[in-house]
């Protein structure tokens, strides 16, 4: 249930659908009043939600900061925690694998192997559908051919396929630890999407993993002081707000569950 509820609850709170559902709601509304409130309140909130300054810098305030590899610790960890959303099933062929938005995850994760700061790679996730299609490979899957055609060995690979969303990524994750590492407390690197950063330790932490985040994948770009960049009104903060407004609300869904 909870799953399903928290997809109607990215769906309400997808701003596209206030822009398009003000404006219907003013054509349909019987005062004249009401029709002249939802109009401004439409007006509003284009100007707000397509202003890319402000998007960004607000976003900018939510994402944790990089990480240098210069600030982990010199000992290898056990594992990279590579949490995923970052590839697209729609596109063909299927017969290769297609990454979407976040994909920096993937690569951060394989530049912390490659770097010897992570011992092996655990991908966690299965698929994030209301209805999974038999017989589709779950995204771990995918982004184990993507490892392996990188020169990942097989035994450096763990995947953990059930997961649905990141309290499920932590208790799975955890699960498969105790499985593969029972007499060790893993030194865990966890590499999502850095607006992703704060539910994803939250919900780790809570399972009663320690881990030391590594954010990737970041929407956000430097400050900038020319006027395009607070007055210009862009599609790209339509989005950045979407990603803001579903991950705070998440966040604070967590929270109030005591499940971050």
């Amino acid at each position: 249930m909870f799953f399903v509820l928290s997809k109607l609850l990215d769906f309400v709170l997808e701003p596209a659908l206030w822009l398009v559902g003000l404006p219907v709601a003013a054509l349909v509304a019987r005062s004249a009043k009401w029709r002249y409130r939802l109009l401004l309140a439409a007006v509003v909130l284009g100007v707000v939600l397509t202003n890319p300054g402000l998007s960004n810098e607000l976003l900018r305030q939510w994402e944790l900061p990089p990480m240098r590899l210069s600030q982990l610790q010199p000992q290898p960890y056990d594992a990279a925690v590579l949490l995923t959303g970052i590839t697209d099933s729609r596109r063909g062929p299927a017969d290769r694998v297609y990454l979407d938005r976040g994909a920096d995850r993937f690569t951060n994760a394989l530049w912390l192997y490659r770097a010897g700061r992570a011992k092996r790679i655990i991908i966690s996730g299965g698929s994030g559908s209301l209805q999974p299609k038999p017989g589709v490979r779950t995204e771990a899957q995918d982004l184990t051919v993507l490892l392996r055609l990188a020169g990942v060995p097989t035994q450096h690979i763990w995947l953990e396929t059930q997961s649905r969303n990141t309290r499920e990524n932590a208790q799975n994750t955890k699960a498969l630890l105790q499985q593969r590492l029972p007499s060790t407390k893993p030194r865990l690197l966890l590499v999502t999407s850095a607006f992703h950063q704060r539910r994803a330790v939250g919900c780790f932490n809570k399972a009663g993993l320690q881990v030391t985040p590594f954010p990737a994948g970041y929407l956000t770009v430097q400050r900038q002081t020319t006027p395009a960049y607070w007055l210009l009104p862009s599609s790209e903060a339509l989005q950045q707000w979407s990603v803001l407004l579903h991950e705070v609300a998440g966040y604070i869904v967590y929270r109030l569950l005591g499940y971050a």
